[in-house]
């Protein structure tokens, strides 16, 4: 199942509920509300789903969805959400970054035949151990990236 951006209902008007989630997902992480980022908090947590999303995939639902947002500033926003702790950078090559919603440690599954991140199932990757960190470091983060593509014929 594709867990890519999709924007539930397709619909311009965000429902209160959606809305007081967003504002809440941002001030819980010391982030003013404004208008424009109200409106992309929205797309992203609105309907309680996590979800995986690029620059250029919010950018497209916010401009179905009817926000006023340039794509700058989708740029912009998502930076100062991953800042703040609400999304995952999960980078998939050097030229495009995705963005999940759900912050904790997890593989993903790229499927590169549709460019797009779906989660591996949590309780199929175990790592039994990682090399020490070098003096005056520690890990912060471990990211694996499964790449996928179709079987010929």
């Amino acid at each position: 199942m594709k867990d890519h951006y999709e924007h539930p209902g397709g619909e311009a008007m965000a429902s209160a509920e959606a809305l007081a989630r967003a504002g809440d997902w941002l001030r819980g992480a010391g982030l003013r509300p404004t208008r424009q980022r109200l409106a992309l908090a929205t797309l992203l947590v609105g309907d309680g789903r996590n979800r995986h999303i690029t620059a250029d995939s919010l950018f497209e639902a916010a401009q179905r969805a009817g926000a006023q947002v340039s794509l700058a500033t989708v740029y912009n926003t998502l930076k100062s959400f991953t800042e703040a702790g609400l999304l995952a950078e999960v980078m998939v090559d050097g030229s495009r970054s995705h963005f999940d919603t759900d912050t904790s440690d997890h593989a993903h599954f790229y499927w590169e035949d549709g460019g797009f991140l779906t989660d591996a199932p949590r309780e199929s990757v175990r790592f039994e151990a990682l090399p020490d960190a070098p003096e005056g470091a520690e890990v912060s983060r471990i990211d694996v990236v499964i790449r996928l593509r179709g079987k010929p014929g």
